[in-house]
């Protein structure tokens, strides 16, 4: 992994430690590198990676540490790996993204939800922690859109964000009922160089990268000044992990904090990257309902309540991210 995180976060996660972790999901976007992350930390041996058929681990992610099979919608299969690694933390990375999701609503409900409800009561029979991931895609277009409170009004309009509100309440419910550790961020549009988008209405601003990088136009499909939330790749890993290790005893909210670090329209990043990349070119060609899909959720979000109660703070602004991002994706793309 090539970021550093800053010694504030070092000192937080010394308040509380996993010991055996399950990451369901790991060879996803967010599940490979937060797999090799939690590996990082905790050593290979007590971070699990949970595939299903067909999303196997390899390389890196197969030799670091032990893979085993979870599908969410097999209870069993995933209380057997629970059991035989004496987990007590699971991140449920387990979804369908939001594009993707409005294709495959059932398929989309029945990872998300009835997949969650199998977590779920694996955690609470043994005493595991739980991180089911929120989103943007949670609010809808009667969310106030500027600033967006920590507790609103949620009304989304596609299967992925009624789905993540399910989530939110499905996880406060069995918090409060049976006293399961469930915990969860809302996560933003995420750009990462390591895995390749995967359907998501935030993903242009990946491959507007991959574009800039390959010495292509880029073809926008989101319409000129829509605003939308977004964090680079090493924030969404730093907030997932923190939010595990923070101290349960300050933490008000639980599922699920608002957590950001920058927010732009396709003109902002474009001209960006502009600055490194002087010959890069961009037209729009808008997708209807990847423009629906964005222009109901938040310009930007307060994240207020997750700086105050288990000190949230991004290390990487638009700045930043953007030479990041192009020092690493040509050197993955060399030789192409």
């Amino acid at each position: 992994m090539h970021f550093e995180i800053k010694e504030p976060f070092d000192i937080l996660i010394t308040k509380k430690t996993m010991k055996n972790i399950l990451v369901i999901g790991s060879t996803g976007q967010i599940g490979s590198e937060l797999t090799r992350e939690l590996r990082r930390r905790y050593g290979g041996s007590h971070v699990v990676a949970g595939y299903i058929n067909g999303a196997e681990p390899k390389g890196e992610l197969l030799e670091g540490g032990p893979a085993e099979m979870a599908d969410v919608t097999d209870g069993a299969m995933i209380e057997a790996v629970v059991k035989k690694h004496h987990i007590d933390a699971i991140y449920n990375l387990a979804a369908l993204l939001s594009v993707v999701a409005e294709s495959k609503p059932r398929l989309a409900w029945r990872i998300g939800i009835d997949g969650l409800w199998n977590i779920l009561e694996v955690a609470r029979e043994n005493g595991c922690a739980v991180f089911t991931p929120s989103s943007i895609g949670s609010f809808g277009q009667s969310t106030p859109h500027m600033k967006t409170p920590q507790d609103t009004i949620q009304r989304p309009q596609t299967i992925y964000g009624v789905s993540k509100v399910t989530t939110e309440l499905l996880s406060d419910y069995f918090q409060k009922k049976y006293g399961t550790d469930t915990r969860a961020v809302r996560f933003p549009g995420i750009i990462s160089y390591v895995t390749p988008p995967g359907g998501g209405t935030t993903d242009y601003a990946v491959d507007i990268f991959y574009a800039a990088v390959r010495g292509e136009k880029f073809i926008c499909p989101i319409k000129e000044g829509t605003m939308m939330d977004m964090m680079y790749m090493p924030d969404a890993l730093k907030a997932a992990i923190s939010i595990m290790e923070a101290d349960p005893r300050k933490l008000v909210h639980h599922n699920a904090f608002n957590v950001t670090a920058m927010s732009f329209a396709p003109e902002t990043i474009y001209a960006e990257i502009k600055k490194h990349r002087p010959e890069f070119e961009m037209e729009y060609q808008v997708d209807p309902l990847k423009q629906s899909i964005a222009e109901s959720w938040p310009d930007k979000m307060d994240d207020t309540c997750a700086r105050r109660e288990w000190g949230w703070s991004p290390d990487y602004d638009l700045r930043r991210m953007t030479i990041d991002m192009l020092v690493h994706l040509e050197e993955k793309l060399k030789g192409e």
